[in-house]
């Protein structure tokens, strides 16, 4: 008897054996390239039945994701592999994300090919925002060779090189370049933001990406500018470019997906993250190495608990605590000279701004700490902002916006404008108002009219003449491309001005005006004119009110006398719909009776005149168009 225990036993582990080596496992495989970051293969088990990726997730907490039911995987032999079930997640259901912000699911597949060596796994073309990973390798732990283009190089660096000073110049700057191992169905945003610091603004332009991953743009600027390149929400590459020069930037996808990667991106680099050659290029090299603790804004956020509850003095020495251990970070990089240079102004214009926010980022920690809540935020921000005394950044330390270098920072254009109208005081303290400050000065206080729609006068012209070349042409090219567009605006249609019924208590205010479009769909927008985060989203808006124009929308703008009159009614042509602008009492009631802390603040109001959304600040598109479809149904 025992003899057949013994062969039985045998016989059982024969078959558990067996069993097991028909399951081929590959943990943690490496991948190419992936359009995401909130899913990532832990582990691929391919048996002789089926397929099974091992997923795991990161992604706000207390929000879902979904995993299309029509998501397959294709072998690098062509062949495409349906999805057949999810284990843990159901495809095509919201999958919520626990408190973590992490979780695991299983994805079930018919069984790969033996002769397969990678495979992708796809949500598909035509899942908006769909997920994707490529490259999934079944049988190597290396990924195969990036082809590099020729002038795909690592620059070498002068260690003692100092910082130029900025080209100050109008004219035209080229961008070209190419993102390495793109997929044509990548479905990535690429924008740059342009940090205009001489014009004090920040511009965001898409970049047209070709399906070989190629892109150019042609940008007009005043001088040397750094630009930044978002891939995603995930990764900033910064450059640089420069009137009559040509930038070009090979952008390696395959180590920016590295680089976020749960479990690779302790491995070895895949390159570098980005090649450039063009002005400033070895700075642009060594900014976008793969560094840590340079940046005293993302430390002192990270650690915004330690500010909760600190009075104005205690937080001024927190930030300067900070601010020193970054800049010993600095210090130490294994940079040249020129870089660290740049590095350390942006060190101090951080901690100017820091400092010139300091109530704001004491609200925001004790929101953080639950020590107050956020109906109380106003009341504790301002007490705070009225404990904050006049020299709380001094004006010797404000000093930087006069470094002729620093106009290469990214960090310069929002320090800058805070301090525009303070110019004159600042030139009594520097004791001059010469230097690059003073004329950026000028130039942003003339620019921003234009900006706000408003023509120059004869004086601002005559103004003008006096000032250096690129200013001078820089403002002239504004200005006359302002007048031509409002005389564009003359022959534009699709939005209408409308008067408020003097006689209509502020009581029957709104009821009066959304009467006018009774058993109508309404999307009101409480805006501003100088409110940028306002004017960005109806732009971002404008496709998708394009694309909803069948469903019986109404668009009701509604703004107060803070919009300058002349800059409302030259900038609303563009913004199509229904526009009201209030009187500052009757602004005020609307801002109380519907607690609308800040502009843009967003009413959906369905066909019975019943609120069905409300939000301040804009929500997204994808958001946007989800709630107006639930009531347009």
């Amino acid at each position: 008897m025992r003899h057949i225990h013994f062969i039985l036993a045998g016989f059982l582990l024969c078959i558990c054996c067996t069993l097991q080596a028909k399951n081929r496992v590959i943990d943690q495989p490496p991948f190419i390239v992936r359009n995401t970051t909130s899913i990532e293969v832990s582990k691929v088990v391919i048996s002789d039945t089926a397929t099974v990726l091992h997923i795991y997730a990161k992604y706000r907490p207390k929000y879902w994701i979904q995993i299309a039911p029509d998501s397959y995987l294709t072998d690098n032999n062509g062949e495409t592999y349906q999805l057949r079930s999810g284990i843990g997640i159901i495809p095509g259901k919201e999958f919520w994300i626990p408190e973590s912000g992490e979780a695991e699911f299983q994805l079930v597949f018919p069984p790969l090919s033996d002769n397969a060596t990678s495979f992708d796994f796809t949500e598909g073309e035509k899942v908006e925002n769909g997920f994707s990973v490529w490259g999934i390798q079944l049988k190597s732990k290396k990924l195969p060779e990036l082809a590099l283009p020729q002038n795909a190089v690592v620059h070498k660096a002068d260690p003692n090189a100092e910082l130029p000073e900025p080209v100050i110049q109008y004219g035209k700057a080229m961008l070209k370049g190419k993102l390495l191992d793109s997929r044509p169905n990548m479905g990535m945003p690429i924008s740059i933001a342009v940090w205009e610091n001489i014009k004090g603004d920040i511009t965001d332009i898409p970049l047209d990406i070709q399906p070989d991953g190629s892109f150019t743009k042609e940008v007009t600027l005043p001088g040397t500018t750094p630009c930044t390149i978002y891939l995603g929400r995930e990764h900033m590459l910064q450059f640089f470019m420069e009137p009559g020069k040509t930038t070009e930037i090979y952008v390696n996808l395959r180590e920016a997906s590295r680089r976020k990667s749960k479990f690779h991106s302790e491995g070895k680099p895949y390159g570098e993250m980005v090649y450039i050659n063009g002005p400033l290029e070895t700075v642009a090299q060594e900014l976008n190495g793969n560094h840590l603790g340079i940046d005293m804004q993302d430390k002192l956020y990270q650690n915004i608990a330690a500010l909760a509850g600190k009075d104005i003095d205690a937080a001024k020495a927190y930030v300067l605590q900070i601010s020193d251990e970054t800049q010993e970070a600095i210090d130490k990089l294994p940079y040249s000279a020129s870089t660290r240079q740049l590095l350390t102004i942006n060190n101090k214009l951080i901690t100017n701004a820091m400092l010139s926010s300091v109530a704001s980022i004491l609200t925001s920690a004790a929101l953080h700490a639950n020590l107050i809540k956020r109906e109380e935020a106003n009341n504790y921000y301002q007490e705070l902002a009225r404990k904050v005394p006049a020299n709380y950044v001094s004006d010797e330390d404000m000093s930087i916006l006069n470094v002729p270098q620093a106009v290469l920072s990214n960090q310069y254009v929002q320090m800058a404008s805070r301090n525009v109208e303070r110019s004159g005081e600042l030139a009594k303290a520097w004791g001059s108002d010469k230097g690059i400050f003073f004329d950026i000065a000028r130039n942003v206080t003339l620019y921003r009219g234009i900006k706000n729609f408003t023509p120059l006068t004869d004086e601002q012209k005559a103004t003008v003449v006096a000032m250096p070349a690129a200013y001078r042409e820089m403002l002239t090219a504004a200005n006359d491309e302002l007048l031509a567009q409002l005389e564009a605006n003359k022959k534009k249609t699709g939005y209408t001005i409308n008067q408020v019924d003097a006689n209509v208590s502020n009581e029957d205010l709104f009821t009066s005006i959304i009467s006018k479009f009774k058993g109508k769909v309404l999307l009101v927008d409480f805006w501003a004119t100088w409110c940028g985060p306002c004017r960005m989203a109806n732009k971002t808006m404008a496709p998708m009110k394009e694309e909803l124009k069948d469903k019986d929308i109404l668009y009701l703008y509604i703004t107060g006398e803070t919009s300058p009159l002349k800059t409302w009614e030259n900038m609303i042509p563009d913004i199509h719909g229904e526009h009201f602008r209030l009187t500052d009492a009757q602004w005020k009631y609307l801002s109380d009776a519907f607690k609308i802390e800040g502009v843009p603040t967003y009413l959906i109001v369905d066909r019975e005149g019943n609120t069905t959304f409300r939000q301040t600040g804009f929500p997204g598109v994808e958001k946007m168009k989800e709630e107006l479809l639930k009531v347009t149904k």
